[in-house]
């Protein structure tokens, strides 16, 4: 079945509605929606190229409004540069966000300068250089795009939670629809703070770590989540590295440098969020998962 057929039925077999521009039935009257399309983190070269491949059509089969791009570990497989961020733009991405990667590559201040839709997390302590949400008009409707670091397991960083409570504050009535991407290690952490934005933010999606969580739902007062939305990048490799250095690191204590796997099998990981535009709560909640 070709590419593009396939991810139009798999939006039909699921009932995600929200085409831009259209509205769905409901008993109160017409209801409008917007999908949102989050990608995992993209890991190197071959997460940059599968993106390319991939995106374009899962924008057209689902009807993809707007598309946010975790590029944590875009430039050889930690942090972006400017040569990623560009990639990961002309696949089709409208926000990039990033993690604890983020400033490992210099030139990614002269990409902050460049790009105001690259952001990088938010409880990065005050003063430091970028931006760590973004309003993202799209005409019609704004919709806000937050980053935000764990800090267990992590280096130390500001409260995430307090962070978060200052940004939508700072938000305040411009917008309904708000998607933060929490990048964190611990599923604790995680799940925690999914709750504690619960029915404030339209969704909380979890990266990091690379393997796509099975725990995908709307939470009880209309916040979607998932603990993490997976990696993009080669699919037979350690988080996206080469399988035999991340064993000589494990196994022979080895202080090898990881180096990005060039396996031929890859994987787009992401999640689709149906969000009603109007009260910003999200409606349908998918995980998408591809492989070459």
């Amino acid at each position: 079945m070709p590419f593009e057929k396939f991810c139009v039925e798999k939006r039909m077999d699921r009932g995600f509605e929200g085409i831009a521009g259209q509205g769905v039935q409901t008993g109160n009257g017409m209801e409008s929606r917007m999908n949102i399309l989050f990608v995992g983190d993209v890991v190197g070269r071959p997460g940059r190229e599968f993106l390319a491949e991939r995106l374009p059509g899962l924008k057209r089969g689902y009807s993809v409004d707007m598309c946010v791009v975790n590029g944590e570990n875009a430039a050889h497989g930690m942090g972006i540069h400017r040569a990623g961020a560009e990639e990961i733009f002309a696949a089709g991405a409208d926000v990039i966000t990033l993690g604890n990667h983020t400033f490992h590559n210099r030139d990614v201040i002269q990409v902050f300068d460049d790009y105001e839709t690259v952001i990088r997390p938010v409880n990065y302590p005050e003063g430091t250089f970028g931006r760590g949400y973004v309003m993202f008009d799209m005409g019609k409707y704004t919709v806000a795009v937050i980053n935000a670091l764990g800090r267990v397991g992590l280096e130390p960083m500001d409260c995430p939670f307090r962070a978060l409570d200052r940004v939508l504050e700072e938000i305040g009535d411009r917008t309904k629809m708000v998607l933060v991407d929490f990048h964190a290690e611990a599923t604790s952490e995680k799940e925690a703070l999914g709750f504690y934005l619960d029915g404030r933010v339209s969704a909380v999606v979890g990266t990091h770590t690379h393997v796509q969580t099975a725990d995908g739902r709307v939470l009880p007062n209309g916040t979607g989540y998932i603990t993490d939305v997976g990696m993009t990048g080669t699919l037979d490799s350690v988080l996206g590295m080469e399988i035999s250095v991340a064993l000589k690191r494990f196994v022979q204590r080895m202080p090898e440098r990881y180096q990005v796997s060039e396996a031929a099998k890859r994987q787009l990981n992401g999640v689709l969020v149906n969000i009603d535009e109007k009260t910003g709560k999200c409606k349908e909640f998918q995980s998408i998962v591809l492989k070459s």
